[in-house]
C-alpha cells in the first residue's frame, strides 16, 4: 500500500507551519535527496493556496543537500508569469530571490513550443475507449515539458478543488495539463465537455481523471505530490505521497470544505470574481461552480470590473467561435473539429447546458458579463452584457429566499443542490 504522509487540522482550525513541516520532513527525508536535482511544480496565481509556505518549508528541508531545487510553473495554457509575479506566488521578496533563494531557477511551462516538449508515446485507441467509457476511440499522443528529464525527482505542490473538466483538481493534473503539450490536454478537455460540466464537476472518479492518471504514469521521473486542501487561504489538510494516492485522500477533505449544498435553485446569481482571475478564460470558473444551482431560464452574472480580457492566449479562436452549448458543436462537428478542442470545451463550459435543434440554439440559462469587456465584444462572442457600474452588489445580498444568490468570492467553491 502506498504511504501517504498527512495532517488534517482540527475543526475550525488551520495547520501551522510546524505541522506542515512535519509532513514535509516525513515525505522528504533529507538523506534521500543528497546530491539530487529536484524540480518543484507549482500552480500559477489563479489558484488559492499557501504555496509560499510550502516552498519555504521544502527549501529549508532540501535546499542544503540537493544539487538543484528549481521551480516550474504549471501554466497549462495560461500566460507566462514574470519573475516578479513568481516571487509574489512564492511569497518572497526580490531581495530574498537574489540572496537566500539565488540558486533556485524559475521556469514557465511552454505548452505551445514544440522545442520545449518531449513525447512520452501514445495512449492507444482501445485504451482510450475503455478510459472514456466508450465516448472516444482514438490514439492520443502524450507530450510533456522536456525539463522533467533534467531532474531526479518531481515534487508537485498544489491545491485540490472541485474542477469543471476533471472532477477535482490536483495530483497528476499539475502535469497534465499543467506541464503537458496540446494533444492530450485538448483531448481530455473535450472529453469533459462532452460529459458536461454538471456531469463532471465535484465527482471524484471520472473518465477525465482516468486519462490524466494514465498520462501521469507515462512520466518516468519519480513523482511526489503535496496535495493541499485550502480553507481561508490556509491549510485545512496536507497530504504527501504518490500523486494518485495523495490526491485520493485530499479529495475527500476538499469535498467537505469546497462543496456547498443549497435547498433550491436560483433565478439570479451574482457571481463575483476575485482579482486573481484577470481574464475570462479563468474568471469563467465563476460560472462553472454555480451552474448546478442556476435555475432554468435564470441569469448568472459574472461581476468583475477588473476583468478586461477574454483570453490573452486563446482570444482569437474564442472570438472566431463564440460561446455555445455542447450540442451546437456536436451537430456541426465537421465545421469545428480542426479547431483546438480545449477552446471548444471552454466555450461550452461558459455557455452552460443547452440544446441545438434544427439550427436553433437555446441556452438553459443566460450568462451575463458585468466586466471591463465592452458590450459589443460580449455580444459578438454570444454572451450577455451589463454595465458593471449599474450594479449595486449590496442589492443582491441576503435574498436567497427570493431566489437571488450573491457569491462574494466565486470560482473555487462548488454549489450543488442538496441530495445531489
Amino acid at each position: 500500500m502506498t504511504t501517504v504522509h498527512s495532517k488534517v487540522a482540527a475543526p475550525g482550525k488551520l495547520l501551522g507551519a510546524e505541522e506542515a513541516a512535519a509532513v514535509v520532513a516525513g515525505a522528504c527525508p533529507e538523506g534521500d535527496y543528497q546530491g539530487k536535482r529536484v524540480l518543484l511544480i507549482i500552480p500559477d496565481s489563479t489558484r488559492t493556496a499557501p504555496i509560499g509556505m510550502m516552498f519555504r518549508l521544502l527549501h529549508s528541508q532540501l535546499g542544503g543537500v540537493t544539487a538543484a531545487l528549481d521551480i516550474l510553473i504549471a501554466l497549462g495554457t495560461h500566460r507566462a508569469m514574470t519573475e516578479e509575479e513568481i516571487c509574489v506566488r512564492l511569497e518572497i521578496t526580490m531581495e530574498e530571490r537574489r540572496t537566500r533563494y539565488g540558486r533556485v531557477r524559475f521556469f514557465n511551462h511552454e505548452w505551445d513550443n514544440p522545442a520545449a516538449l518531449k513525447s512520452l508515446g501514445v495512449i492507444p485507441r482501445e485504451e482510450i475507449r475503455q478510459l472514456s467509457d466508450g465516448l472516444f476511440s482514438m490514439d492520443v499522443p502524450v507530450t510533456v515539458n522536456r525539463r522533467v528529464d533534467d531532474y531526479d525527482q518531481l515534487i508537485i505542490v498544489g491545491p485540490v478543488f472541485p474542477h469543471e473538466v476533471v472532477g477535482f483538481s490536483g495530483g497528476n493534473k499539475y502535469l497534465f495539463p499543467g506541464i503537458s503539450g496540446p494533444e492530450v490536454l485538448n483531448f481530455f478537455h473535450w472529453l469533459g465537455a462532452v460529459i458536461t460540466t454538471v456531469g463532471v464537476i465535484g465527482h471524484k472518479w471520472t473518465p477525465v481523471r482516468r486519462v490524466v492518471d494514465r498520462a501521469g504514469s507515462m512520466v518516468s521521473t519519480p513523482r511526489l505530490c503535496f496535495a493541499l486542501v485550502v480553507a481561508g487561504g490556509g491549510l485545512a489538510g496536507l497530504y504527501a505521497g504518490a500523486p494518485e494516492a495523495a490526491w485520493d485522500q485530499a479529495v475527500d477533505l476538499s469535498a467537505q470544505h469546497h462543496i456547498v449544498r443549497k435547498d433550491r435553485e436560483f433565478h439570479t446569481i451574482l457571481s463575483c470574481a476575485p482579482e486573481m482571475y484577470d481574464e475570462l478564460w479563468v474568471g469563467a470558473k465563476c460560472m462553472y461552480k454555480l451552474e448546478p444551482v442556476l435555475a432554468e431560464d435564470g441569469e448568472l452574472i459574472i461581476y468583475a470590473p477588473h476583468l478586461k480580457e477574454v483570453s490573452v492566449v486563446h482570444g482569437p479562436v474564442i472570438h472566431q467561435v463564440g460561446y455555445h452549448c455542447r450540442d451546437y458543436f456536436l451537430a456541426q462537428w465537421d465545421k469545428f473539429k480542426d479547431l483546438p478542442w480545449g477552446v471548444l470545451a471552454h466555450s461550452t463550459h461558459v455557455f452552460g447546458l443547452g440544446t441545438y435543434v434544427n439550427g436553433v440554439e437555446k441556452a438553459r440559462a443566460r450568462v451575463t458579463l458585468a466586466t471591463g469587456i465592452p458590450e459589443d465584444e460580449c455580444r459578438a462572442i454570444n454572451l450577455g452584457y451589463r454595465d458593471w457600474r449599474s450594479i449595486r452588489v449590496a442589492d443582491y445580498a441576503d435574498r436567497e429566499s427570493e431566489g437571488i444568490l450573491h457569491v462574494p468570492k466565486a470560482g473555487e467553491t462548488l454549489y450543488r443542490l442538496a441530495g445531489r
